[in-house]
């Protein structure tokens, strides 16, 4: 029996409740606070029931282990196994290292990275000849930031058909030279799926050990649940093996990917996925949702607007499903007991996603559903009031907020000012009533919560830029983006109906733990980032730093 007491510090119980300076913990579960936590502490070591260890917080502050409602781990830890594109500022930079890795690399008959900035190049648009200078007799595919673009060379394209006689895909765009060639930037998945799937796919092993390095790296920073948000059957077949191997490090569920061209057909292969992870029992995988994208991004107006892009280029954007698809297919998913979880970026793509899960309440009646609507960068005022109401979980990316290259460069103009200052509505959506929820989207954005924390509360920069905060009205308080990152994302995960409860310091729960080295609550928030990650600790089981992967 493993008996520890954790003392000399703040053991914060979330913003609605006092916290307390001490906690005892027993088997892997809470156990007591306070004098409880003594006193039983005191009882087990004059029992002999083994010893009690004391763990000194040093001052610093022990809560919930935050959680990551909506990221993509195999695609972060599989980054590392590709040219590292991610850290290069340049285009001639990120050339260099395709050159470098396809030398280091000759038994790759495919060069697959990930993820290059598309502010690098005029509206986002990249050119096969540039990747034709590292690498001309084997295709180069390499995914952009936002995951929904990927940058070609001449080889892959050749490889894929690709040619000005190329017509436009469905749920695609080739943008193209003046001479109708196509340029060497794919957009969104029918066009970006005419290269990935004629590539090879990544050997099992290779697959199992991002899964392990993804865990290393949340497990560094203090998460231990993550919500996979684009899960396709080889990647269910990943976890499995995974799971049976006791590879898996960290809870994860898996959102299955609806696909328009596709569903209906897909459904039974959900419910059988849902059945084998369930057969499976591991406590540390689940399979309870599938995803769906109702729109793209703003990045490459493919994000599904009310009003007209200022460019006008596209429009009104995309949307991936019509709107009576959708609604009948978010309706068969809740039917069959999923949680519905919808990617929308645009004020329209909020909309149609709100529409979808209020048509599924009112077909198949009352349920504890929790759905989920990520990212939701832009929500109009006649739908802010919607979330509470119908029980949806906005879980949102603080790390967002911000005025970064990305917004200044690629989303502002094509939003313009007064639109754009109504992107990420944090502290209104939270003072609607709505339970909001926080993600990361890693590997697009860091994946560290105490990053996005720092953004939630202050709207700036990490330089500080602007001093008062972008859009300071939707600044929200530090203690409510804690739970944002830590309960209300165990609330979105069924943390509170697990066969041990998990989510929240109190006795019976599971002990999900991490121990920051100072109390968020006094730091700077603008310094919230640098604040050190001391231990975490899954199921009353300490976990080390790891090693680290490159941070975005």
């Amino acid at each position: 029996m493993t008996t520890t007491l954790f003392h000399g510090g703040t053991v914060w119980l979330g913003a609605a409740r006092p916290p307390a300076d001490r906690l005892l913990v027993r088997d892997g579960r809470v156990v007591a606070l306070d004098d409880e936590a003594e006193r039983l502490a005191e009882a087990a070591s004059a029992e002999a029931a083994g010893p009690v260890e004391r763990v000194d917080l040093e001052g610093g502050f022990l809560m919930p282990a935050f959680g990551d409602g909506h990221a993509h781990p195999l695609f972060g830890g599989l980054e590392a196994a590709g040219p590292d594109v991610r850290s290069c500022s340049s285009i001639p930079e990120i050339v260099d290292e395709v050159r470098r890795y396809a030398e280091a690399h000759p038994e790759r008959e495919w060069i697959l990275g990930a993820s290059y900035d598309g502010s690098l190049a005029d509206e986002g648009l990249f050119d096969a000849r540039w990747l034709d200078e590292a690498v001309a007799d084997r295709p180069v595919v390499l995914r952009a930031w936002d995951y929904h673009t990927v940058w070609c060379n001449t080889r892959a394209l050749e490889l894929a058909g690709i040619d000005r006689d190329t017509p436009e895909p469905e749920l695609g765009e080739i943008p193209r030279r003046a001479d109708g060639s196509p340029l060497g930037t794919l957009r969104e998945w029918g066009a970006v799926e005419l290269v990935t799937d004629i590539a090879p796919a990544r050997p099992l092993e290779e697959r199992l050990q991002a899964l392990e390095a993804a865990s290393d790296y949340y497990l560094a920073r203090g998460v231990t649940w993550v919500q996979d948000a684009w899960v396709e059957p080889d990647d269910v077949e990943t976890y499995l093996a995974a799971a049976e191997a006791d590879r898996l490090r960290i809870r994860s569920n898996l959102a299955l990917y609806a696909d328009p061209r596709r569903f209906p057909r897909q459904l039974p292969g959900f419910l059988d996925a849902h059945r084998r992870v369930d057969e499976l029992g591991s406590p540390m995988l689940t399979a309870q949702t599938v995803k769906f994208f109702v729109d793209g991004v703003i990045e490459n107006e493919t994000g599904a607007l009310l009003e007209p892009y200022c460019s006008a280029l596209h429009k009104h954007g995309m949307t991936v499903w019509e709107p009576a698809v959708l609604a009948d297919a978010v309706r068969a998913v809740d039917a069959a007991g999923f949680q519905v979880h919808l990617h929308a970026i645009g004020d329209a793509a909020v909309r149609l996603a709100l529409d979808a899960i209020e048509g599924a309440i009112d077909a198949n009646g009352p349920r504890d559903r929790r759905p989920v609507i990520a990212h939701a960068q832009l929500v109009d005022d006649a739908d802010l009031d919607r979330f509470a109401r119908l029980g949806v979980i906005p879980n949102m990316q603080p790390l967002w907020a911000q005025l970064d290259a990305l917004m200044t460069v690629l989303t502002v103009p094509r939003l313009g000012d007064e639109r754009s200052a109504r992107q990420y509505r944090l502290r209104s959506i939270e003072a609607s009533g709505a339970r909001l929820a926080f993600g990361s989207d890693w590997p697009v954005s860091s994946g560290d919560p105490l990053e996005g924390i720092s953004v939630a509360a202050t709207r700036r920069t990490p330089e500080g830029d602007p001093a008062g905060g972008w859009v300071p009205d939707e600044i929200l308080p530090v203690e409510l983006a804690l739970d944002a990152y830590s309960s209300a994302v165990a609330h979105q995960a069924f943390g509170d109906l697990a066969a041990v409860p998990w989510g929240e310091i109190a006795p019976g729960a599971s002990a999900d733990l991490v121990w920051l080295a100072a109390d968020p609550r006094t730091v700077d928030p603008g310094e919230l980032a640098a604040t050190p990650v001391r231990a975490t600790w899954l199921a009353g089981i300490p976990h080390t730093r790891g090693e680290r992967l490159p941070t975005p």
